[in-house]
């Protein structure tokens, strides 16, 4: 009976433990699964839970080990799971933003820690001239990515320039956002920044400049001869704008209007105003019509009959704003003899000599002109044979003086003084030369002044708009390089001597290029070792780009790379394909625009700028106005090594 007692509590005990084991192996099991552990493993063995299989990660070990815990004792669960080898953990995005203002500059981000942070921050102490610099940078102990080094090289050679701006950068791409004084400032700095970037790195450009404050607001629309122009126009608005020129092409103009939109004008009404005195003009069949803030100056053409200039001058004064005050001219026919008008010419020549003709009242005057005008010119290059003559007009000298001023907007003209009237004319690099001497003339001269602008803008006197593109540097070295080859010693890297005349010549063209992204490029033929002929080839190219910088040329933004042999241009079998090959190539490295992505701090400000926006909405519309607006083969040589002494001969 006990053996037979024993034997059932035994099959008792075995049959307990098994539906204990299997209700912890299930529960827990369907738990997992609900979760979606589906990886785990599960058994049981008595009172404890086993996990076993492979986890993605960490976290998802330990929470298949919460929930097993959720389920059962936590102290019966045994943790027999392993985690998958994640391999190398991925770097970090690198990057850092450059924020400078009148307070200072901010150094924000994320960098390598094998970056000298402290030498980085003295070299931006030193860009901005000693400015308080803050310095926020941490730093991750990972390796550099390739193009680190150049984004912050081109970076600090950008911020000192760039007297508000943020910079923006990564390993990939730098973004440059910044205020410039005026639209000419800002065209110069796109110009600049945009041919100093670095090969490999993309580049987002975000230049700004406000509109100018124009004083006195101007505009002087001519028609005369059958031929309508402006010689100043401004506007408020760019509707404004285009209601201007469209009166004006009624009015009987053609061709490109340059009509500069500004802050400053008198009355929202000014083109309204404008469009009625540029009709009235149309209307009498020509004339000037001068704006100078609210003051209109109307002159009519001679022989106008005086019936029809008094119908649309009246029916001009009714319909102007009230703020408009208009002083109308008709011209008397000129009488049959007219005595001796005195006259005073100033002429400018190109290359920047100033003759002074004419009459003077006074000797101090005299002496009072020429220093004036060589204040305004060269001092070795103006000339004075004026004479002093006795009854000059009342106020003569202010009328030579403010002609000298305008003359000064010119490359090369002549302005002339008399009595009634003051002619300028010539040509000009300033595209807004016509108008500021138009502002000039109907402030200092007063109302109802006659002059005549004739001045002439050319873009290639222009030093930003004249100043040729990358592309065309590059076509014109390969132009040079078609005939000529940079020349070498055989089996060296010296220049031999045909070889240094091309070089004068390629400088000479780099130098009016500017500062451009540019590589020169060594190559060199197949024959010899392939490590011979990548170093022979890197020290041509270096060897090009010291001769460029002894000849005084902006090498800054300008590498050496030696390719060796692994960009042929023709056979190597033969002996004109080994010639070819040989070569230094010239080839422009352009950026690559790209859409600049908002970034954490960009969002933050963003949320604080809405704020404030939505604090005092409206208060903008009567403030300022936003911001507006590879190379021909070259003669070069890369034999390799010297076994090959007849190539070596014939390079």
């Amino acid at each position: 009976m006990f053996l037979t007692a024993a034997i059932l509590c035994l099959v008792c005990a075995r049959f307990a433990v098994s539906v204990v084991e299997e209700t912890s192996r299930n529960s827990v099991r369907n738990t997992l699964d609900e979760n979606g552990m589906t990886w785990t493993e599960v058994d049981a063995n008595g009172l404890h839970v086993f996990l076993a299989g492979t986890a993605p990660t960490e976290a998802r070990r330990f929470k298949a080990l919460s929930i097993a815990g959720s389920v059962v004792d936590a102290a019966r669960v045994i943790d027999q799971m392993l985690v998958q080898d994640t391999g190398q953990i991925a770097a970090p995005r690198f990057s850092m933003e450059i924020l400078r203002n009148d307070s200072g500059v901010s150094l924000i981000g994320l960098v390598p820690a094998a970056m000298d942070r402290e030498a980085f921050v003295g070299a931006v102490e030193a860009a901005v001239s000693g400015e308080p610099v803050a310095n926020f940078l941490e730093s991750a102990d990972y390796p550099a990515p390739e193009t680190w080094e150049a984004a912050t090289d081109y970076a600090l050679r950008s911020l000192k320039d760039l007297k508000r701006t943020k910079i923006s950068l990564d390993a990939g791409q730098v973004s440059v956002t910044a205020m410039t004084e005026s639209a000419a400032v800002k065209a110069d700095m796109e110009n600049k920044l945009a041919r100093r970037v670095p090969e490999g790195l993309k580049l987002a450009l975000n230049i700004s400049a406000p509109r100018p404050v124009i004083t006195p607001f101007t505009l002087r629309f001519v028609s005369e001869d059958g031929e309508a122009r402006f010689d100043a126009c401004s506007a408020d608005t760019e509707a404004a704008r285009d209601r201007i020129v469209a009166a004006a092409r009624e009015a009987g103009l053609t061709g490109k209007v340059n009509c500069l939109v500004g802050m400053g004008v008198p009355t929202p009404n000014w083109a309204v105003a404008a469009e009625q005195a540029i009709g009235a003009v149309g209307e009498l069949g020509g004339g000037v019509v001068t704006f100078s803030d609210a003051d209109i100056s109307l002159v009519a053409l001679e022989g106008t009959p005086q019936g029809q200039f008094d119908n649309v001058v009246g029916a001009l004064e009714s319909a102007l704003p009230e703020v408009f005050a208009l002083h109308a001219v008709l011209p008397a026919p000129p009488e049959e003899t007219t005595p001796e008008t005195p006259e005073f010419t100033a002429t400018l020549s190109p290359e920047g000599m100033v003759q002074l003709r004419g009459r003077i009242a006074t000797a101090a005057e005299r002496k009072l002109v020429d220093s004036f005008a060589r204040a305004r010119f060269t001092s070795d290059g103006v000339h004075m044979s004026a004479r002093v003559a006795e009854g000059l007009p009342e106020g003569w000298t202010y009328r030579v003086l403010t002609a000298l001023d305008a003359l000064s907007y010119l490359t090369n003209g002549v302005v002339r003084v008399s009595p009634d009237e003051m002619h300028i004319s010539g040509l000009t690099g300033q595209s807004g030369a016509g108008s500021a001497i138009s502002g000039m003339f109907s402030e200092k001269l007063g109302e109802g002044a006659q002059y005549t602008i004739d001045v002439d803008y050319r873009e290639e006197l222009d030093p930003v708009a004249s100043l040729p593109t990358p592309e065309e540097c590059e076509a014109r070295i390969a132009t040079i390089q078609e005939t000529r080859k940079i020349s070498f010693e055989p089996g060296s890297a010296n220049i031999d001597a045909a070889g240094s005349e091309i070089m004068d010549d390629i400088a000479e063209i780099l130098k009016t290029c500017g500062e451009i992204t540019m590589e020169i490029g060594g190559h060199t033929d197949s024959q010899g070792r392939e490590v011979m002929n990548q170093q022979l080839s890197q020290e041509r190219a270096q060897t090009v780009l010291n001769e460029l910088r002894m000849r005084r040329v902006l090498t800054a933004s300008i590498s050496a790379v030696g390719y060796g042999e692994t960009q042929p241009i023709a056979d190597n079998d033969t002996e004109e394909g080994r010639e070819a090959n040989r070569r230094i190539e010239f080839r422009v490295i352009l950026p690559v625009e790209i859409v600049e992505e908002q970034t954490t701090l960009e969002s933050l400000e963003g949320t604080s700028e809405e704020q404030s926006d939505s604090d005092g909405a409206g208060s903008e519309a009567d403030g300022a106005g936003e911001a507006e607006e590879g190379a021909a083969d070259a003669a070069g040589s890369g034999d390799g090594e010297t076994q090959e002494d007849t190539a070596d001969e014939q390079d």
